[in-house]
Order: C-alpha cells, then sequence, then structure tokens
C-alpha cells in the first residue's frame, strides 16, 4: 500500500443499478452509459497522482477491471449500508498501511486531481477534509487516521454533512471544508458538468461522447 490511498465508491454499472434517480429522468440505460463513462474518465484523472488509486466496489463479487483497465486495485466493499461500507472501506486501508486516506464518490468525475492533491494536501495538518455538496451531502471525504464519521448516519439527506461534521468536532478533530460543489444525480446537475467539459474546465472525454445520448432521452 502507498502512503496515500485515493479510494473510489463505485458501484458496478448495471442498467436500473445506477445512478436510479437520474435513471427516472432519462431512462436506465442512458444513465447508466453516462455512469459507466465516469468510470473510465476518472481512472484516467485520477491513476497518476502521489497516490494508489483504489477501486472500492459493490456488488462485492462484481469486477469492474473489465471497465477501468485490468492494472486497477479493487476492494470489496463491505457492510449493511453506504455509511457502514464507506467506513469499512476507510478502516481497510487504513490497516493495509495507508498513511491517510482520501474518499471520493463515482458521481463527481469533474472533481479532479487537483483538488484531490489539495485534500492530501490539508490532512498535513488537519485530521478530515471534506468537500461539501449543495444538495447537503458530500462527495470528497478524507481522513489522516480512522475515524468512524459514518456509521449510524442515514446517507442522502440533506443534513449528511452537518451531521458528519458535528461528528468529527465532537470527536474532536481538526477539519478543513473545501469549497463545495455538486455530485451527478438529477438532471440538473448533467448539465452543470455539461458545462465545466464544454468550457474547457475539465477533460474528461467518454463522459462528453456519452452526452450525446443523454439529451435526447431528456428531451433537451
Amino acid at each position: 500500500m502507498a502512503a496515500d490511498a485515493l479510494v473510489v465508491m463505485a458501484r458496478y454499472p448495471t442498467p436500473g443499478a445506477v445512478k436510479t434517480r437520474l435513471a427516472r429522468q432519462l431512462g436506465a440505460a442512458p444513465a447508466c452509459a453516462l455512469y459507466r463513462a465516469f468510470l473510465v474518465d476518472m481512472q484516467a484523472l485520477l491513476a497518476g497522482g502521489a497516490w494508489q488509486l483504489v477501486w472500492a466496489v459493490t456488488p462485492p463479487e462484481a469486477d469492474l477491471r473489465a471497465i477501468v483497465g485490468a492494472e486497477a486495485r479493487q476492494l470489496a466493499q463491505r457492510g449493511d449500508d453506504l455509511a457502514a461500507r464507506m467506513w469499512h472501506a476507510f478502516a481497510d486501508l487504513f490497516a493495509a498501511g495507508a498513511a491517510r486516506v482520501v474518499m471520493l464518490g463515482a458521481d463527481a468525475p469533474h472533481l479532479g486531481a487537483a483538488r484531490v492533491a489539495a485534500a492530501f494536501e490539508a490532512l498535513s495538518a488537519a485530521d478530515a477534509v471534506f468537500v461539501p455538496t449543495h444538495d447537503g451531502g458530500y462527495c470528497l471525504v478524507g481522513l489522516a487516521a480512522p475515524h468512524d464519521l459514518f456509521s449510524g448516519i442515514a446517507m442522502g439527506t440533506a443534513t449528511v454533512f452537518a451531521e458528519t461534521l458535528a461528528r468529527a468536532h465532537g470527536l474532536g478533530l481538526r477539519t478543513v471544508v473545501r469549497p463545495p460543489t455538486f455530485d451527478v444525480d438529477e438532471l440538473d446537475d448533467v448539465r452543470a458538468l455539461a458545462s465545466l467539459i464544454d468550457s474547457g474546465a475539465v477533460d474528461l472525454p467518454h463522459t462528453r461522447a456519452a452526452l450525446p445520448t443523454v439529451w435526447p432521452a431528456a428531451g433537451a
């Protein structure tokens, strides 16, 4: 295990099983194709950093390597809910020797290597770092040591970030909160992502290629 580990929480891209809110707007197949493109682009963007990239995969028996590359490292997610699976991923990576761990969700492909590097840098002086999202959640969390900020917190609500930050403060942890962004859950988020790609702010070629299959389904 490298000194730093970057773990991406990912679900195997199966239509109807990924991006379910977006699928209700776009259809299951286009939403899945877009999510699959996120995974490919994130591997290309993040694999070359000063950290070891690890894919934490659910279902636990799934194999992402046919999508993200045979050289990719995988970790099976374990736990009864997302909060437990997140905590176990942190605990497993620290137990394997990681000095610092940053976790991303696979629905924020636009974060990129620079923001990941900034998160690791923040952990040089802080115990925890977050990138919140506009809907009350967060798309990045990093820890300098294994602290359970997750178990028992209901994910997917508008108070997730506030509750998690309060738990960190209750444990006496030094925290850094980076500027907020969005994750891709709704059609408006797809539009925001497309605008970033069109402006050149982020290079996501597979996502760009998948977008034409999304807009006809969305009636745009």
